[in-house]
Parts: C-alpha cells; structure tokens; sequence
C-alpha cells in the first residue's frame, strides 16, 4: 500500500503567547504543495523503516532515523494499537520533502504511513478508520500531521491540529530555497519567547490575516504574497542570518513574496505563475544563496493513496 503526501508552507505562523503547558496557542495557515514524498506499506514479520530519496531528488537523508525516533514508526504502531494487530509492517520511505526545512516532511511521513498502515490491515468484517479517527491520531503525533492528511489550505488553530478549510481560488506556483543544515524547532520557538520578553509588552492572541483570507478566496497572488507573515522568523533569522541574503536575494530576483518557511531554514517565495517561478528557481540557484531551489505549486491534496 503506498500513499504520496505533500510539504506544506505556511502562509500564515501566528505564535501566541507561551502557555503554562510549554506550549503556545497557534493560527496556521497551511497551504499544501508539490513536493511529495511517498510512503510504502507491507506485511512483514516486524516493524523496519528504510529510508532513500525519492528518484531524482537531491534530498540528503542521513540525519533521518529509520528506528523508533521517525514519526512514521509511531504511526504505524498507533495504527496497530487501534486496530488490535501486531505492528508486522516494513515501510519504505522516499523524500523529495526537505529534511527538517520547516515544510513538515517528518509530520507528512508520519501522515502517510497511518493511512497506508490503516489501509494494509483493514479487515472487512471490522469498522475500518475513518478519516476522523485518522485526524485524531496525527494530533496525537504532532502539530503539523492532522494537516498532511487534510490537504489544500486550511486554518489551524490550538496547536495547529484543529483544521477548518480556507476558500481558495487558482493555483499558486511557488519556489522554495533549501538551506544546507537544519533550525530544531524548540530552539526557533524559544528564540521567539526571549526575543519577545527582551522586548517587553503583552504578545497578542493571533488570529487569521483578513487580507491573506481575502487574497486566497481571491486569487491574487500579488495580494498574497504582501499578506505572508511568519511570528516565528525574526527567532529563525536570528539563529541563522544568512537567511536574511537568501529572503533579500528572493526579492531582488522577482519574488511578490518571501518568507521563510515554519521554523526553517528553507525560504519560500511566491511567483506570479508557473513560468516565474522557474525563472526565479534558476536565478536562485545560480546566485548561490540557497542548497538548492525548487518550484512548486499548490495548493494540492493531502495524503493519498497511489
């Protein structure tokens, strides 16, 4: 059974105040795009990951684990514990997603493997998984995972699990600037808290952007692209300012707009269409401010099975 997920950009990171949990209250706009990474179920006598990059793709996977330590071996077994069977399933996993880019490509894995697993051991004298069901156990993973199944672009609240989909009109054709090296997650969010109690003052409960939710249901890409806002981006420029030259180069080359993407470090930068946003993926490429470049479009479906 093998299921293709996509990465996501988040066009919108509102990042609420820090909670007594640790945890902050989020507003995420995701927006799901075609950079794909596809995930392979089968009957085995134990639990194994194998991970390679996916034909073509330039992904480096050494720091992947292939234990306990990926999302997709989690998920496999909450599947299992659901369904009341052993976790005998080898998965196989190919990237194109970035490693820990800030596109959510371990959640998108994670995604992908509760529904392929979900699907080899559905039994047909017994209730299958709902979709539901499925949501309810990607929160129980991560923030980001609910999404990967849900697709297109939607708004998620609370830690980013709780989804409502946004209107949408076009196709919006992207480029995404991958940096050599990951940002961890935690330390971008606790760059976020000092930065704010440095600066003092109450940080605002986030809600959506009116005028990123108009430009959406609009389809205007240059309003989009001067609605994009990340809380989480001055914490990640501040760990790792080259960033800044790679966001300034996006801009200088052509891009409606730039951001860097979650947590980072891979910056993403909207086109005005396809034919753009190649041009741009080229000139980036050839300025040498990114690992790579890389077009794409979206929004497109969640996880799916091929």
């Amino acid at each position: 059974m093998s299921v293709r997920v996509p990465a996501k950009v988040n066009l919108q990171l509102g990042v609420g105040p820090l909670r007594d949990d640790g945890y902050h209250d989020l507003v995420n706009v995701f927006h799901a795009v075609s950079l794909f990474d596809e995930v392979t179920a089968a009957p085995a006598d134990a639990l194994g990951i194998a991970v390679e990059a996916a034909p073509g793709s330039r992904v480096a996977i050494d720091g992947v684990p292939t234990g306990d330590g990926n999302l997709a071996a989690r998920a496999a077994r909450l599947v299992a514990g659901r369904l009341g069977v052993e976790p005998r399933v080898a998965l196989r996993i190919r990237k194109a997603i970035p490693v820990a880019g800030g596109m959510a490509g371990g959640s998108a894995d994670a995604a992908a493997a509760l529904l392929a697993c979900a699907r080899l051991w559905d039994d047909p004298a017994a209730p299958a998984l709902t979709p539901g069901d499925l949501l309810e156990l990607g929160a129980r993973l991560g923030s980001d995972v609910p999404f990967a199944l849900f697709g297109g672009t939607a708004v998620g609240t609370g830690r980013g699990e709780r989804l409502t989909a946004a209107t949408v009109h076009g196709t919006f054709h992207w480029v995404f600037a991958t940096a050599d090296g990951g940002l961890s997650t935690p330390a971008v969010y606790a760059e976020c808290d000092r930065i704010r109690a440095a600066r003092g003052g109450d940080v605002p409960w986030p809600e959506a952007s009116g005028d990123l939710m108009a430009a959406l249901a609009a389809g205007d890409a240059k309003a989009l692209g001067a609605a994009l806002t990340n809380d989480l981006q001055p914490a990640a420029l501040a760990l790792r300012p080259s960033l800044r030259e790679t966001l300034d180069a996006g801009r200088d080359l052509g891009a409606i707009g730039a951001l860097v993407s979650g947590s980072g470090p891979t910056c993403a930068f909207l086109a005005a269409d396809a034919a753009g946003a190649a041009e741009l993926a080229g000139a980036l490429g050839r300025a040498g401010v990114a690992a790579q470049a890389l077009a794409a479009h979206g929004p497109v479906p969640g996880a799916t099975v091929i």
